[in-house]
């Protein structure tokens, strides 16, 4: 009974709230920029890989332009040769970048070649038909997964060095370490790959999964990060699992997939079963890259976006109700993405070790 009456009580909140938020949206000016648009316009800027680390921006009412702060990153472009600028002489798309005669623009995220004016042309499906240089820029993510990886390199080496000049006892911060180390070994990677072949896959788990706990950590920082929420980086890592797992496979491996009912049955008999599942199979294969990749991008990608979402209530509700409301909730989600950075990062590396492990098994493990 108190649990339906708290939940009618705040559903009253929230309309009470939502109405006195319509009926102060009734009294913007017709030039006034609708409020849940540019929210929207944060949101998907939060989410998409840019080439500088955002931290606020401003409109300046002097010259009535909207001025960004934050950490500019170097463009790096092959047009007729290597073109090295600064992003901020790109402004976030509103200016034209000038690197020696060429001209360029950021626009929806790709750099084309305009000209001094920064004029951008369209074919009939409104896609621009500039000419896009080659873009090697380092952007916020290439930056993060850089920082990430010399982290990572300093923080293993401390770790090794104690092991070594302490009779095999871990030393500072590697004492934190440590047991995440032990448990990947003895309870990810013994019981999915096996006694016999887990330690050749040992420092590919250890790396990914420190590697995507790292990245996912990164991504809940003001710095606006969202590089897991990125889908050719979840590709990418995905792709190692099915090449380690695909080169790595035993012969027997590779029998369960083309010869699944083994010498049960006559050839005869087993060739219209082998017309469906030889199929089946190899698309197996396919699909288990794809589920890592795409868990990992989903679940990342959709909490910044319903993090980013209840924050942006407070703005829009403008109450006293409707803003602590909306910045409890936004807490909570906060405290359950800690979990679900780590919780992605043990379930990529807990699935790579038993794909391992259908690739290493041999017919005597049976």
């Amino acid at each position: 009974m108190p649990t339906k009456l708290f939940l009618k009580f705040t559903i009253l909140l929230l309309a009470g709230t939502t109405f006195l938020s319509a009926k102060d949206t009734e009294k913007k000016g017709e030039g006034e920029k609708d409020l849940k648009s540019e929210i929207k316009e944060y949101i998907r800027h939060h989410l998409e890989d840019t080439h500088d680390f955002g931290l606020y921006s401003f409109t300046d009412d002097k010259k009535g332009k909207k001025v960004y702060r934050g950490l500019p990153l170097p463009v790096i472009l092959w047009d007729e040769g290597l073109k090295v600028f600064s992003s901020t002489q790109l402004n976030h798309g509103k200016s034209v970048a000038q690197a020696g005669d060429n001209y360029y623009k950021l626009y929806h995220g790709k750099i084309y070649k305009t000209d001094e004016k920064g004029t951008i042309s369209y074919d009939d499906h409104h896609h621009p038909t500039n000419a896009k240089p080659l873009d090697f820029s380092i952007t916020k993510s290439v930056a993060t997964i850089i920082f990430t990886a010399l982290l990572m390199f300093l923080l293993f080496r401390g770790l090794a060095r104690s092991y070594r000049e302490n009779g095999l006892i871990a030393k500072g911060v590697g004492r934190f370490f440590e047991p995440i180390v032990l448990y990947i070994r003895d309870d990810i990677a013994r019981p999915n790959i096996g006694e016999k072949h887990y330690k050749k896959y040992m420092s590919f788990l250890l790396t990914i999964f420190f590697f995507i706990w790292f990245l996912n950590l990164l991504g809940l920082t003001p710095l606006g990060i969202n590089v897991t929420g990125n889908i050719a980086v979840t590709l990418c890592l995905a792709l190692l699992t099915f090449l380690i797992t695909t080169f790595t496979g035993k012969k027997d491996y590779w029998k369960h997939i083309f010869d699944p009912l083994g010498s049960s049955m006559k050839w005869y008999a087993k060739l219209p079963l082998y017309i469906i599942l030889i199929p089946i199979e190899i698309l197996g294969l396919i699909i288990k890259p794809f589920s890592l990749l795409i868990r990992l991008y989903a679940n990342i990608q959709a909490g910044h976006i319903v993090l980013m979402s209840l924050i942006g209530l407070m703005f829009i509700f403008k109450s006293w109700i409707g803003s602590p409301l909306s910045f409890g909730l936004a807490f909570a989600i906060s405290l359950i993405e800690i979990l679900v950075a780590l919780l992605q990062a043990y379930i990529f590396t807990m699935l790579s070790a038993l794909y391992f492990g259908f690739a290493s098994e041999e017919h005597e493990d049976h």
